[in-house]
This record gives structure tokens, C-alpha cells and sequence, in this order.
């Protein structure tokens, strides 16, 4: 592989790190003010993490489309689907969490139809809910598993590779929450992109990092 710049792959990833782990902790505080487990987080945890998101979700394509610059040319066809997949990520979880923040909630306040529930709640089952899994739990886990095999050689790269492919593989079992009816079984997804990410993105900043 020819010598090239990777200063701003590093920086994408060593900021993904630090934006995950900042949402881990929003989320954690928010559940942690709950009166009831049953009771959704409210504000003004709520809203960070759905801005949270919106910031985090443009970063991984960014982060993907520098993998697509560092794969070799063997796995660039990968490496080019694993940044489809995580656009298309993007694409549905930004304008679910827009809509939610900015259309969700002037509806309820002006109508108070009861219905709205099926549309924009977190509360299984409702349409948000349902592109929400699909983005994480499908497109997300696709693009961790084609970007898998861009990095291959020393122990550094091969933790990166298992890393994604187990994030990959954890996503996609998050799927199965819907199907079985228990949404229980989709929170080993929920482990796949928010407890592996913010490990693959530490990694992956000290990989760019050896490629300078």
C-alpha cells in the first residue's frame, strides 16, 4: 500500500470514540432518573440522545468511506458496499430522529390523537421503532461485516476484524426481536453498535494511526 495521509480517518475515529461513549453515559443517566423501568427516558436526556445520533450517524459514513480509502484494491468492492450500507444507515435513522424531534411532538401536543403511538413512539410496535431496527440491526451490521475483511495482517488489524464481524453478527441477531415478539432479544443488537462501536472506533484510530 502506497503512503498516504490518514490524519483524518484517525480524527473521525478518535472523535466516534469519545461521541459514543458520550451517548453511553447520556443514556445510562437517563435511565437511571427513571421513577418506573417501564417508563420511556425523558428530558432532557431524550433529546441529547436523538441529537446524539443525528451527529453520529454522517460521522460512520465518514469513517466508512476513509476504510474505503485505506482497503487495498482486492476488498475495495467490499469495502465500497460497507459504505453503501452504512449511508443508507444514515439516511433512515437521521430522518427518524429529525422527525421525532421536530414533528412528533408538535403533532401530539396540537392533536393528542392516541393512534400517533404507532408512528413515532420507541414502544414496540410502531413505525419509527420499525426503520430504527432496520437501520441498526440490518444496514448497520451489513456494513461492519463487508468492511471486516478490509483489514487483515498484524494482531491490530486482526482485533478489527473480529470486532466487526461480532458487532455485524449481534446487529443482525437484533432482527429477531420483531420476528419472536420480544423486544428483549433485540437488545443483544443494541450491544452490537453501542457497547463493540466505540472499541472498533479506538482501533481503528490507532490503525490509521500506523498507516501514516
Amino acid at each position: 500500500m502506497s503512503h498516504r495521509d490518514f490524519r483524518r480517518g484517525k480524527a473521525i475515529a478518535f472523535t466516534l470514540f469519545y461521541l459514543v461513549l458520550l451517548y453511553l453515559v447520556i443514556t445510562i443517566i437517563g435511565m437511571l432518573s427513571l421513577k418506573s423501568q417501564s417508563d420511556p427516558i425523558s428530558d432532557p436526556w431524550f433529546t441529547l440522545m436523538e441529537i446524539m445520533i443525528i451527529i453520529i450517524a454522517p460521522l460512520l459514513v465518514m469513517l466508512m468511506a476513509e476504510i474505503h480509502y485505506y482497503a487495498s484494491d482486492d476488498v475495495k468492492a467490499l469495502s465500497m458496499s460497507a459504505l453503501i450500507f452504512m449511508g443508507i444507515m444514515a439516511c433512515i435513522t437521521c430522518s427518524i430522529h429529525y422527525l421525532i424531534l421536530f414533528v412528533s411532538r408538535p403533532i401530539a401536543a396540537m392533536t393528542g390523537l392516541p393512534w400517533l403511538s404507532y408512528i413515532f413512539s420507541f414502544k414496540w410496535p410502531s413505525v419509527i421503532y420499525a426503520l430504527d431496527i432496520l437501520a441498526w440491526d440490518l444496514f448497520f451490521a451489513l456494513s461492519m461485516l463487508f468492511a471486516a475483511p478490509v483489514f487483515k495482517g498484524d494482531r491490530l488489524k486482526s482485533w478489527v476484524r473480529i470486532l466487526m464481524i461480532v458487532s455485524g453478527v449481534l446487529s443482525l441477531i437484533g432482527l429477531l426481536g420483531p420476528v419472536l415478539g420480544n423486544m428483549q432479544v433485540r437488545n443483544i443488537g443494541i450491544v452490537g453498535y453501542a457497547v463493540a462501536l466505540p472499541v472498533i472506533c479506538l482501533l481503528l484510530a490507532r490503525v490509521f494511526k500506523k498507516a501514516e
